[in-house]
């Protein structure tokens, strides 16, 4: 027996798109909620290696993810997560091994946000608090001892909203009484205060008003490190703005506010002239003032998050703003006049012009994070990217760097290009991404996403590549669309993975999309100097978006692309158009020579399950279309060597189609077996043996069969199971290793419907299973 060594490449996972669900530690890591599961990140290691490992147990989407704070000298750290699911999980990570270590049931809906308190100055201590807040409209106070995780108070928020984001933070340096500031879907913060740390009880003693629209983000920093300084509350808000609210120790106001004469009164704000109200507040023996501090503009669209960075060298604050219009801004108070400016601006120009959230664009940024020594900023775009940037003291700018990207739907089809370069994929997001190691320069040996060849208007489905530089795909809509290389991309793989193509000259340089189409154009890449008129899409459908013109350098980089390259500069143009279905394409594949596309679509009777082929010269389809399935068809494999076509479907039959002897292009029914799985059957692949018919079928009853044709001479003439593995859940993917080991052993990778996988080493003569190797998460 020989033996497996399995180990993770590469992990690719886009991050919900939640103000919330995202932190960054002292540690260097990132965690971030990507669908149900919560993935961490090293944003700061070179060569940059994306994703690390991805954490598994939430039932849905994750929203909150909050690092505790640490306790000296502690080596794991603890990161508390929510989501949609209800429930709220305490994980510890170490360098070695990740695991939850307890769930809590004590919301009723979705957690939205998480704050916990940062012993910053205060004594060491091995207990921390933390509070949540979700969609059952309270707030919850847990202590976590260094152990368990334990409820000290519930508040329902009155009058009653959902908490979107909370802050949390010790009233004095002392660290006796805490301030907790909450804030959501109305246009208030509502401030509570705890006299104790020791045994906190909150209860509300002021309501901040000023706002025009829901909180999207709160968070408290010290004005400076010194000992006596105020506390400064910064609250984003979805009316485009952010105001500063000022903490002060003592029952007469601060300077500035007493003479009326504050920062920000200046200020144009339309309609009113902002309120300078003094709230006071009680904590034990101590008496605090909270009054309006500034108002910060400049943001064109809803803001979703501001985090501050104390810098402890300066005792300077900055300000991070992250916002749907599509920049990331840092400001800082001018240190003469104190009004506070906007000293970076990072982010992109946007593609849609005049869209807003209001209007119906999912656009923008929704998260930025510093690094826990404040010389890097990772933000959270539309397309579940992070984008990186370090600040350079040399050049005195913000660079920007290699992040990581994924999809951030269901992933709905993966293929290989034809000699294994490179992997595409596709999913419910509406993109198609090619996936390649990056294998020269300083990423040597990572992987990275390359390019996004397709970005749709529907979900797509299905893919399979056509060669080494085509590919094919379906979607929710009747017809598949080709795909052809652009040279711009073909340089980029060849310059950075080490990729060849021997038809570079012969390929359009790049590709673009209508402003008001679907289907991506070839173009010609224009000069650097070259300026682009602005057409009126309602006059012209042709349009094209200056946004995304392609300049001759736009790929002539020594690293991956960033976002904003990926997202406009790397599409395929499309080549051809196949139509024949009735309904939504629902799986499609290519023979291995490239000549033969078969494709089938969403199907409630005979007449619409057939399954279609199509010639790849004249790109014509081959009549008659082939019938076997009486709903839709799941899954369609050529065999190694062509000769045999595969089919799969929801009517729990599969069927063998062989190719005719005397032309190549027509199919005709080998065996069907209507009774395949007692359920729909998923998914089905081909041994790579060629000398005998044997192949596997995936089913909704949880097990794998394995089929084989038996000899002419038997009994049992035709295709028979010989093998039937159990599993525990569906089967919903299966796939053997190409080409055979050594000893004669078939390899089946089988992954189910809770992300189980497993690889089965099967003896190809008597088809029993050898070995086990079940895959966990590293």
């Amino acid at each position: 027996m020989d033996y497996l060594r399995v180990s993770i490449e590469y992990l690719s996972a886009g991050a919900n798109r939640q103000t919330a669900a995202a932190d960054w530690n002292e540690d260097g890591i990132v965690a971030f909620g990507a669908d149900s599961n919560v993935a961490l990140w090293r944003p700061l290691v070179s060569p940059p290696k994306g994703i690390t490992s991805l954490l598994s147990g939430h039932e849905n989407a994750v929203k909150a993810v909050r690092f505790l704070p640490k306790s000296e000298g502690q080596s794991t750290a603890h990161l508390v997560t929510g989501g949609d699911d209800q429930c709220l999980k305490l994980w510890t990570i170490s360098d070695g091994a990740s695991s939850c270590t307890q769930t809590v049931h004590d919301h009723t809906a979705a957690i939205n946000c998480i704050a916990a308190l940062h012993q910053r100055g205060l004594p060491p201590s091995t207990s921390s608090i933390f509070v949540t807040g979700a969609a059952d409209a309270s707030v919850k106070v847990w202590l976590f001892d260094g152990d368990q995780v334990r409820l000290l108070q519930t508040i329902k928020t009155t009058p009653k909203f959902f908490p979107l984001s909370i802050a949390l933070s010790t009233l004095g340096h002392d660290g006796e009484g805490l301030v907790m500031a909450v804030a959501g879907t109305r246009d208030i913060v509502q401030v509570f205060v705890a006299s104790s740390r020791t045994n906190p009880e909150f209860h509300l003693q002021a309501t901040l008003s000023g706002h025009e629209g829901w909180i999207r983000s709160l968070d408290f920093t010290w004005e400076t490190g010194d000992p006596g300084s105020d506390l400064i509350l910064a609250s984003a808000s979805q009316d485009k703005y952010i105001r500063l609210w000022r903490f002060h120790r003592g029952k007469e106001l601060p300077p500035v506010a007493t003479n009326g004469a504050g920062q920000s009164m200046g200020a144009f704000l339309p309609g009113k002239s902002p309120s300078n109200k003094a709230h006071r507040l009680q904590a034990a023996e101590n008496y605090f003032t909270i009054t309006f501090e500034a108002l910060l503009l400049g943001h064109d669209d809803w803001i979703y998050s501001a985090k501050w960075y104390l810098d402890p060298s300066t005792g300077k604050s900055q300000l991070l703003s992250a916002s749907a219009d599509n920049t990331l801004a840092i400001w800082e108070a001018d240190p003469s006049s104190g009004i506070w400016v906007t000293t970076v601006r990072l982010g992109e120009i946007s593609r849609e012009k005049g869209a807003t959230t209001a209007t119906g664009s999912t656009g923008g940024f929704w998260t930025g994070l510093w690094s826990p020594n404040g010389s890097s900023v990772v933000c959270l775009g539309r397309t579940g990217s992070w984008r990186l940037w370090d600040y350079s003291k040399e050049q005195d700018q913000w660079i920007p760097h290699v992040g990581i990207s994924g999809h951030t739907k269901a992933v709905t089809g993966i293929t290989w290009s034809k000699n294994g370069d490179y992997l595409l994929s596709t999913g419910a997001d509406q993109t198609t991404r090619l996936h390649a190691s990056w294998n020269k320069g300083s990423g040597q040996g990572t992987w990275h996403e390359m390019a996004r060849p397709q970005i749709h208007g529907y979900d797509l489905n299905c893919i399979d590549s056509l060669g080494n530089s085509k590919f094919v795909s379906g979607a929710d809509e009747k017809l598949m669309r080709v795909f052809d290389e652009p040279k711009a991309v073909a340089k980029l793989l060849s310059r950075l993975c080490d990729i060849g193509n021997e038809h570079v000259e012969t390929m359009p340089d790049a590709a673009n999309m209508p402003v008001l189409g679907l289907s991506n154009k070839a173009i010609e890449a224009v000069d650097d100097d070259l300026e682009v008129q602005v057409a009126n899409p309602e006059t012209d459908r042709e349009a094209l978006d200056p946004g995304s013109t392609v300049r001759k350098s736009a790929l002539e980089m020594d690293h991956p692309p960033f976002e904003d390259s990926l997202s406009r500069h790397t599409l395929w143009p499309e080549i051809e158009k196949l139509y024949g279905h009735g309904y939504e394409i629902s799986c499609l594949a290519v023979s291995h020579d490239g000549t033969l596309i078969a494709s089938a679509c969403k199907a409630s009777s005979i007449n619409h399950a057939v399954i279609r082929l199509f010639e790849t010269e004249g790109w014509t389809e081959v009549k008659p279309p082939l019938t076997a399935h009486a709903l839709t068809t799941t899954r369609l494999r050529f065999s190694p060597d062509d000769r045999y076509l595969l089919s799969v479907g929801r009517d729990r039959q599969w069927a063998v189609f062989e190719r005719d002897s005397n032309d190549k292009l027509s199919y005709k029914l080998l065996q069907s077996n209507p009774k395949g799985h007692s359920r729909m059957i998923l998914d089905a692949a081909w041994a790579p043996s060629t000398d005998s018919l044997i192949f596997a079928t995936a089913g909704r009853e949880k097990q794998v069969k394995i089929w084989r044709r038996a000899p002419v001479d038997t009994p049992d003439a035709g295709i028979i199971c010989t093998t039937t593995i159990p599993e525990t859940h569906p089967v919903t993917a299966i796939d053997f290793l190409h080409g055979k080991s050594t000893n004669d052993t078939l390899r089946l990778a089988v992954g189910t419907e809770i992300g189980k996988l497993s690889i089965y080493s099967i003896d190809e003569i008597s088809l029993n299973i050898s070995s086990t190797l079940n895959l966990g998460p590293e």
